[in-house]
C-alpha cells in the first residue's frame, strides 16, 4: 500500500451513508389512509455506513453486484450526491460539508470517469470545448494555451489532434470513452472516480481503455478508485480490493491476498464465479441462493443471511462489523468474531 509522506490516506471516508426518500405521485399521497402514512416516510438504503480508505499511487477496486450502491457510493465521493450521514476526508480535510466555492478546489483534484461515454459528453459541443471547459471553470489555461494543452491530451489517449473539431457523435464507444479520459485529466487531478469505465464498451476495446488508463497513471501520478463488477479486469487492475454487498462493505484487502484467500461467504460465492482458462474440465461454480433483499427494507443482523450457507443464529440477530482477521485483511463476518 502506498501512503503519503505523512502516512495520512488521499481520501478517508467514515461510516458514510446515502438514503433517497421514495416519492409519491400526488394520487397516492391524497388516497393513502392515515395508517398508511408511514410509507411517505421510507427511503432507499443505498449505502450504509461504509468505512474505507484510498492511498495515493493506489487502485483501489470497488465490486459487488448491480444494485449493492457502488456507484451511489462514487457520486457520493464525487459530491454529486450527499452524504445523509459520515464524513469524508480528503488529503486530511473534511469535505462532505463543503458547499458552493469552499469545495471548489477539491472538485478540481477529483474528477470522475463515467461509465455510458455518449450520455455524458455533451452531444452539442465539439471535443476542443469539452475538453478545454475543465481549464476554464478551475483556471488552469485559456486561449491559445487551451487550445495547445487539449491536443495535447488528444494526442496522450491516442487520438488525433484534428478530432478537436469533431462532435461526440462523430466517434465510436471507445474513442468517446477516450475523450472523456482526456476530459478527466483536463483538470490536472489526483484522484479519478472510474464508474464502470469499459462496461460500455465493445470486448475488443476494453483492455485498450484499461492499458491507457493504466498509462495515465504512472504518467500523471494518478490514484484510482475503479468500480467495476468484472472480477478479471479488478484482479489485473488493482491494488486493493473493497467488496460491497447491499450498501456495506463485507471484505476489504489487497488484490492478490483477496482472490488468494476470500473470508467472506459473499466474497467467496462472488469469486468462485470468475472464468478460468486453467480448468481442463467444465465445473460447477457455487450459486448464490435467493434474491437480494430491498434495500427499502434491510434484514435484521447481518445483511447477507437471508442468502449465507454458513449462517448462524447469532447472524440473524446482530450486524457484524468490519473487522481485521490478521494485518490489513478486514473481513465483516460473525465466523471470524
Amino acid at each position: 500500500m502506498r501512503l503519503t509522506p505523512d502516512g495520512t490516506p488521499l481520501l478517508r471516508v467514515e461510516e458514510v451513508t446515502k438514503h433517497f426518500p421514495i416519492q409519491k405521485n400526488i394520487f397516492e399521497k391524497i388516497t393513502l389512509k392515515r395508517g398508511r402514512l408511514r410509507l411517505l416516510h421510507q427511503v432507499v438504503h443505498a449505502v450504509n455506513g461504509v468505512s474505507l480508505e484510498i492511498h495515493r499511487g493506489e487502485t483501489l477496486a470497488l465490486v459487488g453486484e448491480s444494485g449493492c450502491g457502488k456507484s451511489t457510493l462514487a457520486k457520493t465521493l464525487l459530491g454529486l450526491h450527499r452524504p445523509t450521514a459520515g464524513a469524508i476526508w480528503y488529503d486530511g480535510k473534511e469535505i462532505s460539508s463543503l458547499t458552493g466555492y469552499r469545495r471548489h478546489p477539491f472538485q478540481k483534484r477529483i474528477q470522475m470517469i463515467f461509465q455510458d461515454p455518449f450520455s455524458s459528453l455533451n452531444p452539442r459541443k465539439k471535443v476542443m470545448d469539452i475538453i478545454g471547459q475543465p481549464m476554464k471553470i478551475h483556471g488552469l489555461a485559456k486561449g491559445r494555451q487551451m487550445n495547445d494543452r487539449v491536443l495535447e491530451l488528444l494526442a496522450k489517449v491516442g487520438m488525433d489532434p484534428a478530432f478537436a473539431s469533431r462532435y461526440p457523435h462523430q466517434f465510436s464507444g471507445g474513442q468517446r470513452q477516450r475523450v472523456g479520459i482526456a476530459r478527466a485529466l483536463a483538470a490536472e487531478p489526483e484522484l479519478v472516480i472510474a464508474d464502470e469505465p469499459i462496461s460500455a464498451l465493445d470486448v475488443s476495446i476494453q483492455a485498450q481503455i484499461l492499458n491507457l488508463m493504466m498509462e495515465m497513471q504512472e504518467e500523471f501520478r494518478l490514484t484510482y478508485l475503479f468500480v467495476s463488477h468484472d472480477l478479471s479486469v479488478v484482479k489485473h487492475i488493482s491494488t486493493r480490493v473493497a467488496v460491497m454487498y447491499l450498501g456495506f462493505i463485507v471484505e476489504n484487502a489487497e488484490t492478490e491476498e483477496i482472490f488468494a484467500d476470500p473470508r467472506h461467504p459473499y466474497t467467496q460465492l462472488l469469486f468462485s464465479a470468475i472464468p478460468s482458462l486453467d480448468r481442463l474440465e467444465f465445473e460447477e461454480v457455487a450459486k448464490i441462493e435467493g434474491e437480494v433483499p430491498t434495500p427499502i427494507q434491510l434484514p435484521a443482523g447481518c445483511p447477507f443471511h437471508p442468502r449465507c450457507q454458513s449462517v448462524m443464529d447469532v447472524c440473524r440477530r446482530e450486524r457484524p462489523t468490519l473487522q481485521p482477521v490478521f494485518s490489513d485483511h478486514l473481513v465483516s463476518c460473525h465466523l471470524f468474531g
